[in-house]
């Protein structure tokens, strides 16, 4: 128990390690923009007055350090400051849109991840079949197209060929959950193809990886069913690898949906990115950079753990 605390420990403060560098990065990758913020903010027309007053307001009088270590320490407590643009502060602009993103996220993991691992299994149960092959072709086409022609594909079949989804994920405060589900199926269904490929082609890989091992053999020669085989024997033992492929797409998930939300235009965080960039506000481009960075940190840090904890051999490496 104590090696594992240990472990845990240890991959915490690597994990924190990266992170803070992700935040020097991100920070003053802002900071080495071409341009004078304030003067983007406020526009050519305006007076030199106004502009020490704006880079007074922004903090841009101090030196970088001392704004990345203000920013830094609002960071750790959720505050991000306020929008360059509308004034507001950050943590509200993007508090619900958050929130929007993980549903979507959510929604989509609930149905890609047991139907990665069942199709995994059925694939390795019955590899080098048709429905193997088939399954291989259409999980890599997926894979191997861009998440934005999906949308587009999946909006003109379902949204404007057939009618049965709207092309345009817009949510209101008084929609049921299941007016919820609908808005945002088509988006999640982009996702869910692109992940339940990943996925099924890695718990695919384990397992196929596993079935040479001689405890599989001995199980198949005392005449143990080729199902249980997998699931009893086989699957158990591959779950380092599957986890670990399931917490880097649930990162894609949620880092990875910004062209999702565009094409879309779901109000998530990914769409607030956009439209920060768009009009320069600078502000809420760092806290939504800051917390993809700490999602997927985070996210590979329970892949790390779990693998340890599912797999006795990376407890004990020598």
């Amino acid at each position: 128990m104590a090696d594992i605390v240990k472990l845990v420990l240890q991959r915490l403060c690597f994990g924190l390690t990266i992170l803070f560098v992700v935040s020097l990065l991100i920070f003053f990758m802002v900071e080495l923009l071409p341009g004078d913020i304030a003067q983007a903010v406020l526009g050519q027309g305006a007076t030199e007055a106004n502009l020490a007053a704006m880079r007074a307001e922004m903090g841009l009088d101090k030196p970088a350090i001392a704004r990345y270590l203000n920013w830094l320490s609002g960071a750790v407590t959720f505050d991000f400051g306020n929008s360059v643009v509308t004034g507001n502060p950050v943590s509200e602009l993007i508090g619900k849109r958050f929130m929007n993103t993980m549903f979507l996220a959510t929604y989509a993991a609930i149905i890609a991840i047991p139907t990665a691992i069942a199709l995994g299994v059925l694939t390795a149960l019955l590899r080098n079949t048709i429905v193997d092959r088939v399954a291989n072709v259409v999980t890599l086409t997926w894979v191997s197209s861009p998440d934005f022609f999906l949308g587009y594909i999946l909006i003109f079949f379902f949204a404007v060929k057939w009618q049965m989804f709207p092309a345009i994920a817009s949510l209101g405060g008084k929609m049921t959950f299941f007016e919820l589900l609908e808005r945002a199926f088509l988006p999640a269904l982009v996702l869910v193809m692109i992940t339940v490929a990943q996925m099924m082609r890695m718990t695919r890989a384990a397992i196929v990886n596993l079935l040479a091992s001689p405890y599989i053999e001995m199980a198949k020669l005392k005449g143990t069913p080729p199902l249980k085989v997998i699931v009893k024997h086989a699957l158990p033992n591959a779950w380092a690898p599957i986890i670990n492929v399931i917490a880097l797409n649930l990162a894609f998930l949620i880092t990875g949906v910004v062209l999702v939300e565009v094409v879309f235009v779901y109000p998530g965080i990914g769409q607030a990115l956009v439209d920060a960039v768009s009009k320069r506000d600078f502000t809420v481009v760092q806290a939504c950079c800051l917390i993809f960075a700490s999602v997927f940190i985070l996210l590979n840090l329970a892949a790390d753990v779990g693998a340890i904890l599912t797999n006795p051999r990376l407890r004990h490496p020598k």
